[in-house]
């Protein structure tokens, strides 16, 4: 083989392995290269001797078997750093590995390259932070793969990797994913374990992973998904997911669906709109579900108890350095720790919680299965992917939306607790769009199906042109 890493996707490079036609140290070893050749700035921490221990050693019987993946750095590795993007955090030390990584490492078989960029806290749309600098977009150098989860977008689109850890507590799987040209499952809350040491917060974090097909999303939760008594709100396992595929076609013909183009009170871009509703328009046909119109999917505003309930984490993180770290903290967290510090008392817990309730009321009532709907389409994200840099975008369709616009169409599905996932609809201006639908809780094979029936007849380029870079 050469020296280029696999431009498949990840089930089909255990193929490979299998067949001895690729060998897991030789595509380490490419991995490495292309890592080092980038420059997207989508790794911030190699651990070689590790990965080629794992490598040599890899059983391609399993299901990732001598996998290269990427590990966002908000989950923990034992022995790697655990530093949640932040300088002030700078010298701390992961002490154990996360559940999800454990099981994708030890059952699944995947090798551990190391740890791919975020956002800081994991708090902002974007991949740039004080202390790893600036990712990129592979699809064009100088924007944004989004965050939280953009080194590992960036890597996975990049063609450095095949897969990668990801978390998603307001949009942090989706946006990435949608700006990158990728798959994006965001779960039912709790489908994943966020052990061990889990803390609930503000109770919007689910954790999967960022993957270029459909089958690799659900070969991950195969392995993954499960109850660990470590995490008391995970669920019961559920298997079958891989091989599952394509076969709820019957139980989505005839689903009512409703089109919200400004879904969580966002603002659009009327162009990439216009041509995400007819990608919709086409599934709902190709799938014979039924669109319906005048269907009320209002929704309160959320954004600004989402962001006091997580801002109370961050400040917990840094009430050791605050406020001396200030001038270490990117501008979004620092804003955030300003706003925050002092402020969380029981009125404001009594208007998360008031908030949290409505919210609650509202995506029961749109998806009544009585008088509601089974799914919403949506976009995954406003326009196409922003400045590398930021700063986050206020303007969309001419219209100031504000700046936490970006996520508004992420949150609901984050604070009700059900899943949702990006699929890639094709491009505008050179840049990848996405569809999202939204369904009711535990219905993510439904989900899966509705994009595996647009990755079979409207196939998507499985990593940026151009790449690896």
């Amino acid at each position: 083989m050469g020296n280029t890493p696999w431009q498949g996707d990840a089930c089909s490079l255990v193929d490979e392995f299998r067949a001895g036609r690729r060998s897991p140290s030789e595509e380490l070893q490419a991995t490495f290269d292309a890592i080092e050749a980038s420059d997207l700035n989508a790794f911030c921490f190699l651990d070689r001797e590790q990965a080629e221990a794992s490598a040599r050693a890899a059983d391609v019987s399993k299901p990732f078997g001598g996998v290269p993946i990427g590990v966002k750095e908000l989950d923990m590795v034992t022995g790697w750093p655990d530093t949640h993007a932040s300088m002030p955090l700078k010298d701390h030390v992961a002490d154990c590995t996360s559940t999800m990584v454990q099981r994708v490492r030890d059952l699944g078989g995947a090798v551990l390259v190391g740890q791919t960029t975020a956002s800081e806290f994991g708090g902002v749309n974007l991949t740039r932070t004080v202390l790893h600098g600036t990712t990129h977009n592979p699809w064009q150098h100088g924007t944004t793969p989004g965050g939280s989860s953009g080194g590992t977008a960036a890597a996975v689109a990049g063609g450095i990797c095949t897969l990668g850890t990801a978390g998603d507590g307001g949009g942090s799987i989706r946006i990435p994913a949608g700006f990158t040209g990728l798959v994006g499952l965001k779960a039912t809350i709790g489908r994943i374990p966020r052990g061990p040491k889990a803390t609930y917060g503000n109770l919007t974090v689910t954790i999967g992973c960022l993957s270029r097909s459909v089958r690799d999303t659900a070969r991950w939760f195969d392995v993954c998904n499960g109850f660990d008594a470590r995490d008391p709100l995970s669920m019961p396992r559920e298997d079958g997911w891989e091989a599952g595929l394509g076969s709820h076609l019957d139980a989505l013909r005839g689903a009512k669906v409703a089109f919200a183009p400004n879904w969580g009170n966002a603002t659009v871009s009327p162009m990439m709109w216009e041509l995400l509703e007819a990608a919709g328009a086409e599934l709902v046909d190709e799938l014979g579900m039924r669109r319906v119109d005048g269907v009320d999917v209002a929704l309160p505003r959320m954004g600004a108890a989402w962001s006091l309930s997580g801002n109370i984490a961050i400040e917990a993180q840094l009430v050791d350095h605050w406020p001396q770290c200030a001038d270490d903290l990117t501008p979004e967290i620092r804003f955030g720790m300003e706003m925050a510090v002092g402020k969380y008392d029981a009125a404001a817990r009594a208007k998360i919680e008031r908030r949290r309730m409505e919210v609650n009321e509202a995506m029961a009532r749109i998806f009544d299965p009585v008088g509601g709907v089974d799914f919403v389409i949506t976009a995954t994200n406003p326009d196409v992917a922003f400045a590398a840099d930021g700063p986050l975008p206020g303007v969309f369709g001419g219209i100031d939306a504000g700046p936490g616009n970006n996520g508004r169409l992420t949150f609901p599905a984050n604070l009700h607790g059900n899943p949702a996932i990006q699929i890639p609809a094709g491009t505008l201006d050179g840049l990848p769009i996405g569809l999202q639908v939204v369904g009711r809780h535990f219905t993510e094979t439904l989900l899966l199906d509705m994009a595996l029936t647009v990755e079979r007849t409207r196939p998507w380029p499985l990593v940026a042109p151009g790449s690896p870079h």
